[in-house]
């Protein structure tokens, strides 16, 4: 996987941010671009009041990149806190991601006559390949260090532009995705009235303006019913809890492309798994009592383990998704089963070594194609690591493993014996 990263405050995103990012992975042939929002960039001063408004860009940032897996979101410098320091950035995103090769550095030619004053200069040039976009100038750029030059049109907007227009009641919804447009007006952010001006009234209607198709969908996945899932599961998730479920489904994207299967249902599957987290315990045990599956003690015990059979209830449900794979992987990507099929193992995978996780880097590198022969040249090889590995840890914590997970595993492995 061939990664670059973008940074920024993305105070707030506007169409710019996603042209370059675009640019990036069409003219330089990345496999995905990382967001990254600054907790405080040291380019910015403090009175842009960024950090006050770290949950906002977050939501902002994960809203305008709903459904697409092109793009990734990581919150490592809004846990840092502090100034975000790119070097520290870099360092971390190698350590959990493992990308193939160097990854890319995409700057702005607005800042990237600066960046030899940067902290740890020399680190960020032997660790990535500079990639500079053009902001403000045009024709070749010189730099006195080594770089890639995206061949972008100058796309006249900023983050200071979107703001200034929004306090002073100008024209700007044009200027910014449809899901930063959304929460900036619902949480009236940056100073933002409520007023429409008369020259964008009608434009871009709202989604829940809409006309809504009657009847029971198609079983099909589409983009439309994958973004309305992943925008659920942004509003009604903890940040942290989405960002797993939005990596969740991008490595189960990447594990359905690299063996043959839909990378739609498992981008969506991903997404939807951890939908139930946020319900209570009767909540829980009604929706799973609802899937002809049964209740086992430790379930009964501990209904928390029945969130993923919930989710799949809610899948059906409230969204009208009717996949059989997709339905499955969601509901016992908790436990397992025997005769799990490749769209659920694949998302049980996703689930437990997705970058956000403390997961051993090996089995990162088996789910990316890297690993060692044998066992990692396969799903049903990389799934029988990852839930070995997953049974070893929860004995090691002494929690209780499920009579589910334990025949599975032993299954698996006399089948792995053979």
């Amino acid at each position: 996987m061939r990664l670059a990263i973008l940074g920024g405050s993305f105070n707030p995103v506007h169409l710019g941010h996603l042209y370059l990012a675009e640019a990036a992975l069409s003219f330089l042939d990345y496999d995905r671009v990382v967001f990254i929002p600054a907790f405080h960039s040291p380019f910015k001063p403090e009175a842009s009041g960024a950090a006050d408004f770290a949950p906002d860009r977050f939501d902002m940032l994960a809203a305008s990149i709903a459904g697409s897996p092109g793009f990734a979101l990581d919150n490592c410098e809004l846990k840092r806190e502090g100034v975000s320091y790119t070097a520290d950035t870099i360092t971390d995103i190698e350590k959990r991601y493992r990308p193939e090769g160097k990854p890319g550095l995409i700057l702005g030619d607005d800042l990237a006559a600066g960046l030899p004053t940067w902290r740890r200069f020399e680190d960020i040039l032997e660790s990535t390949d500079i990639i500079i976009a053009r902001r403000i100038l045009v024709g070749e750029h010189s730099f006195p260090y080594p770089f890639k030059q995206i061949d972008n049109d100058v796309i006249n907007i900023s983050s200071a532009l979107v703001r200034e227009r929004i306090r002073t009641g100008k024209l700007w919804r044009s200027l910014v995705p449809e899901g930063a447009r959304t929460i900036i007006e619902d949480r009236r952010l940056y100073g933002y009235s409520g007023e429409i001006p008369a020259d964008e009234a009608g434009e871009n209607p709202r989604p829940e303006d809409s006309p809504r198709t009657a009847g029971r969908p198609e079983e099909a996945v589409t983009r439309d019913r994958v973004v309305k899932v992943e925008n659920a599961a942004r509003e009604s998730l903890s940040a942290g809890r989405f960002l797993h479920s939005r990596n969740t489904a991008l490595l189960a994207w990447d594990l359905c492309r690299r063996f043959g299967l839909c990378p739609q249902a498992g981008y969506l599957a991903g997404m939807a798994h951890d939908l139930g987290k946020p319900l209570s315990e009767e909540r829980l045990l009604e929706l799973a009592s609802g899937d002809g599956e049964g209740i086992s003690p430790l379930e009964r015990k501990k209904p928390s383990l029945l969130h993923g059979r919930a989710a799949a209830v809610l899948l059906r449900e409230r969204f009208g998704i009717h996949n059989d794979d997709v339905i499955e992987a969601v509901a016992f990507h908790t436990e397992g089963r025997d005769g799990m099929g490749p769209l659920a193992k694949a998302v049980y995978i996703a689930d437990k070594i997705e970058v956000s996780r403390d997961a051993d880097p090996l089995l990162r590198d088996m789910a990316s194609g890297r690993g060692r022969a044998g066992n990692g040249d396969s799903l049903d090889g990389i799934f029988a690591m990852v839930l070995g590995s997953t049974v070893d840890f929860l004995r090691s914590r002494k929690l209780d493993v499920s009579e589910a997970t334990v025949r599975l595993l032993d299954a698996v492995r006399k089948r792995n014996n053979r």
